[in-house]
């Protein structure tokens, strides 16, 4: 009878680990300090849940997750005003990571702040989205659910690279439907070519380009041939991840000022430092270079973590 037992346990834990799961594991934090006393702040609370439901229970792809899989990424919805009742301005900090091979360390993917997040939300009412319907009923409303969407099939596809050469092209195609189908109305923005130069148009437009290919490359080497072989053979992951800081160098002169590149770089800083602190005089000097012309905002910080 305990044998039993322990073996029905055994199965269970099994069986657990391979249950076909959603692909992201996402937290969604509503915040409203800034929302004066004409609107109940519970109706965040309520938008918070719905958005967290809608992300973590749809199914955004075809492939199939294991629970331990799944994406651990966050959004930060902070409400910067009311424009209107029910209709707000926002910002939207997105974040993503994934795990390293052989390490408790999780390496950031994304590490975004989207500064123009225009939506309508009624409590209760539902939050839905429809990859033939991205305009919606209500462009407000729907501008919500599809820049949600926009960012998780934009996440899947960069994890995706990260394990296999431009393993994400099916994801950015399906954020690239976003894209071209979002809703039109006042103060929605972000969608269009002429929406600034760090919109949701240059991000997908640059990942979906074929002449940006490299990026692709590079995404992959620092990734899987870098960071996953840390822990087996230090010295050969930081040549290659020196090569792909080599390859953002040689796309960045002939692509100058791309989002993509600076949309990779965000936050990379201390990662990168921390991989090079043990390199040899000649990859640090060779770093430093590299990153003081791909990363000219933290150039300084480089120099100084690496002397």
């Amino acid at each position: 009878m305990i044998k039993k037992i322990a073996l029905l346990s055994f199965l269970l834990i099994f069986s657990t680990q391979y249950l076909i799961a959603q692909e992201v594991l996402a937290r969604v934090t509503v915040l409203s300090n800034r929302v004066g006393t004409q609107v109940d702040r519970k109706i965040f609370n309520s938008l918070q849940q719905q958005l967290t439901n809608l992300i973590n229970t749809r199914k955004w792809t075809t492939d199939a997750y294991r629970l331990q899989e799944r994406i651990e990424c966050s959004f930060i919805i902070n409400i910067e005003q009311v424009l209107e009742p029910n209709l707000y301005k926002a910002t939207l900090t997105i974040q993503a990571a994934r795990p390293v091979f052989n390490s408790s360390y999780k390496a950031a993917i994304v590490n975004h702040l989207d500064a123009d997040l225009t939506f309508k939300y009624i409590e209760f009412q539902p939050v839905e989205f429809n990859d033939n319907r991205v305009q919606g009923n209500d462009a407000a409303a729907a501008n919500l659910t599809a820049v949600m969407a926009y960012y998780v099939y934009t996440i899947i596809g960069l994890d995706n690279d990260t394990f296999s050469p431009k393993a994400g092209e099916a994801q950015f195609n399906k954020a690239l439907n976003v894209v071209t189908n979002a809703p039109e109305g006042k103060g929605i923005s972000g969608w269009k070519i002429f929406d600034g130069l760090k919109s949701r148009y240059w991000l997908n437009e640059n990942l979906t380009n074929n002449r940006y290919n490299i990026i692709h490359d590079a995404i992959y080497t620092y990734y899987r041939s870098g960071l996953d072989k840390l822990y087996e053979n230090e010295k050969e992951a930081r040549a290659n991840i020196l090569q792909a800081l080599i390859q953002l160098k040689a796309f960045n002169k002939e692509n100058p000022n791309t989002m993509i590149l600076q949309f990779f770089m965000q936050a990379k800083w201390q990662e990168i430092i921390g991989i090079f602190k043990k390199a040899t005089p000649t990859e640090k000097a060779t770093a430093i270079e590299i990153l003081s012309e791909i990363d000219i905002v933290n150039g300084s910080k480089y120099r100084e973590g690496l002397q």
